[in-house]
């Protein structure tokens, strides 16, 4: 494995040289390996909260509502950290701001098995959840400017599937350690990926066109002018104001469903479907396998066939099928729902990094990518504690019915709205 250089390549007048494409081509696959490792820690760390919300609220002696804020507050926490992360990136790099937030998430979440009451877990979780936001948007940043142009979706849309094979891999965990550790055990595991933090500092090179703005003096103490430039521009450009919006909105809508389903389903298959726990987690990674072959199809199709087409059927089907999981269900049927609905709702996440990255121009495409993106997770910050208001006065089964409604806004949008490939990253 080719040891990273952290220095400088030397640049002619388009500040991209010979040796950094070269570079590119071979170590593409390399830089995968280690994004997909990371994103799937990020998503098992992710997932670990909801197969512990229950131990949680009875050690804790928590309602409902106050269990659905710890969801709220782990989204609240990945929207700044995801904000800010995409600064840290410009302005220290990407891999070294990926290394940081691997550090960041990992002892946070451990620490969180220590805590001893609800403002303790919250505070702590707060801060890991930083580290969880920003790491997403830089893995998909470091991995974008690497990816070929002509398999862009595919590779990016298998990237997003680390995150499922992270919430299996936390399945797995919880299902062998939950009930014969507690719940504790599952939060100080989460030291493990420190490992991933020292490997990926040593083996994974900054993409050359960031050495390259580097050498150039467009990276470091600039790039906050840079920033303010760029929401400027956003701004004051019609167009780009439109798409940020529009995207803004999108954005809110698929993390208002999907982080709301994902935080409770496991609860509503346990408590209102009356699952064995076991049960329960084997239908969750029944579901979590068809989430990632949801997207990598997503992203072969989006890449023969459109961006548009693909996202929005995936969503516009999720937003029809949960209705159907809901009020449909029988013991006889409940593992072909999942599975189906599985493949559905991850479809528009095997599309999401490519089709809002071909957005917007470069020169503002990190700031809008990032700003709207963050932004729509005021979605998934509410949608964990309004499932939790509905099921104090009704069921969670009433909240995903509401989850359904976020997903049709998340499928109407781009349908109506967003036209594909604006602009390629590479040119």
């Amino acid at each position: 494995m080719e040891v990273k250089s952290n220095e400088p390549l030397a640049t002619g007048e388009s500040g991209v040289t010979a040796r950094g494409n070269k570079a590119s081509n071979r170590i593409w696959i390399v830089v995968f390996v280690f994004a997909f490792l990371g994103m799937m820690v990020d998503g098992a760390d992710l997932m670990v909260l909801s197969y512990t919300l229950s131990s949680l609220k009875e050690e804790f002696g928590l309602t409902h509502v106050e269990a659905g804020m710890f969801g709220t507050i782990t989204m609240a926490g990945m929207a700044i950290g995801g904000i800010y992360g995409g600064w840290a990136a410009d302005r220290f790099g990407r891999v070294r701001t990926v290394v940081g937030t691997i550090l960041v998430f990992s002892v946070g979440t451990a620490i969180l098995g220590l805590t001893q009451n609800f403002w303790q877990f919250a505070i702590v979780r707060f801060i890991a959840s930083m580290g969880l936001g920003a790491e997403y948007v830089v893995c998909n940043t470091l991995m974008a400017e690497y990816a070929p142009t002509k398999r862009r979706t595919t590779i990016l849309g298998t990237l997003q599937a680390s995150y499922s094979v992270g919430y299996i891999m936390a399945t797995l965990l919880a299902g062998a350690i939950l009930p014969a550790y507690g719940w504790r055990w599952l939060y100080y595991i989460a030291i493990v990926p420190v490992v991933l933090a020292v490997l990926t500092y040593r083996y994974v090179p900054e993409p050359a066109s960031w050495l390259a703005a580097k050498a150039k003096g467009l990276a470091g103490k600039s790039v906050q002018t840079a920033k303010e430039s760029a929401w400027r521009r956003i701004g004051s450009n019609p167009g780009a104001r439109r798409m940020f919006l529009l995207w803004s909105i999108t954005a809110c809508a698929l993390q208002f469903g999907h982080f709301g389903v994902n935080t409770w389903m496991p609860t509503y298959l346990e408590k209102e479907l009356q699952m064995k726990f076991s049960s329960m987690t084997g239908y969750m990674v029944g579901a979590y396998t068809a989430m990632i072959l949801g997207k990598i199809a997503a992203g072969w199709l989006a890449d023969r066939f459109g961006r548009r087409v693909v996202f929005s059927l995936g969503a516009l089907g999720a937003a029809v099928f949960l209705p159907v999981l809901v009020l449909h269900h029988t013991p006889g049927n409940i593992v072909y729902l999942m599975t189906i609905f599985g493949f559905l709702y991850g479809i528009p996440y095997g599309v999401n990094a490519t089709y809002m990255t071909e957005s917007f121009e470069t020169h503002i495409r990190g700031t809008a990518v990032g700003g709207a993106y963050n932004v729509g997770r005021i979605g998934a910050a509410v949608a964990p504690a309004a499932i939790g208001f509905l099921a104090t006065n009704g069921s969670i089964g009433a909240g995903f019915l509401m989850m359904g409604c976020a997903y049709f806004v998340c499928g109407l949008i781009p349908a109506l709205c967003i036209k594909e490939k604006l602009y390629d990253p590479l040119e």
